[in-house]
């Protein structure tokens, strides 16, 4: 038994020890990411339960919804009957969390904050579930990572303006996993030294940094007028360049599996501005 238990426990992305007994059989997933990663490892088909924007893959769409933005339906989580719950630590307050603790299932926090925990992500997980595929899972994503990295990151440097929201304009440090893919794809992030993780800056802070790539996502790279607002600066290198650039929020924004699909259109965005210049 205490072998067992011990190759069945891991340290969460919050720091947290979880450990179970034996495989998780019954999973409440209650972020999309963590939903992608655990149907990746092969373990997709033991959850129960899920939040309302989990959508991918498409065998997702099936499992009930007990979790919409911020707020989850206690009692039906309980009625899943898990033997693990796996949340996104920024998605849900404290008391939130604290409530799902209380429920009794293990609780196992994903925060990613480098791009290398969502392939260790998935170990974690594949140790939670027995999964024999969680290896190869990670190994894979780490290897996408890795030729990106080698392919880009010793061209020459750009400058890259990450808009999250236009209003009020909001964007991301480098301490965000989608900075750190800003920097593999040999750009640099203007806004990286700022210590929140989602900073709001002005427009004056944006000209005066010049950026040579302005870029934004939207749930399937959708054509929107977010990035218009800049077109009335073209005193800005990107806009002057036409380097201004969607991408696909519903792979970029969630640290799972395919992020590093959508990072290699990053960089090819990336490239784009290197060539405008």
């Amino acid at each position: 038994m205490g072998s067992a238990q011990a190759a069945l426990t891991v340290i969460d992305d919050a720091g947290q020890t979880v450990a179970l007994r034996q495989p998780a059989q019954r999973i409440v997933a209650l972020a999309p990411n963590l939903v992608e990663q655990l149907f990746a490892i092969g373990a997709g088909g033991r959850i129960v339960a899920t939040t309302e924007f989990a959508d991918e893959p498409p065998a997702a769409r099936t499992i009930p919804r007990v979790a919409r933005a911020h707020s989850v339906d206690l009692e039906r989580v309980a009625a899943a009957r898990p033997d693990l719950i796996v949340l996104w630590g920024s998605g849900f307050p404290l008391a939130v969390r604290e409530a799902l603790r209380a429920l009794g299932a293990p609780l196992y926090v994903g925060e990613p904050t480098r791009l290398d925990d969502i392939a260790s992500g998935m170990e974690r997980l594949g140790v939670l579930t027995a999964s024999a595929q969680a290896p190869a899972a990670a190994a894979q994503f780490r290897a996408k990572l890795a030729a990106l990295s080698s392919t880009y990151g010793g061209r020459a440097p750009v400058r890259v303006f990450y808009q999250v929201w236009a209003a009020p304009l909001m964007t991301l440090s480098g301490r965000h996993v989608v900075g750190e893919a800003i920097g593999l794809c040999g750009g640099i992030n203007v806004f990286e030294s700022l210590a929140p993780l989602a900073p709001q800056v002005s427009v004056e802070a944006v000209l005066a940094a010049d950026p040579q790539l302005i870029v934004t996502a939207e749930p399937g790279a959708r054509a929107s007028d977010a990035l218009d607002l800049w077109r009335r600066h073209p005193q800005i290198s990107a806009v002057r360049n036409g380097q201004l650039a969607i991408v696909d929020a519903d792979k970029i924004n969630r640290a799972g599996p395919r992020m590093v699909d959508e990072i290699a259109v990053l960089c090819d965005k990336v490239d784009a501005a290197r060539r405008a210049r």
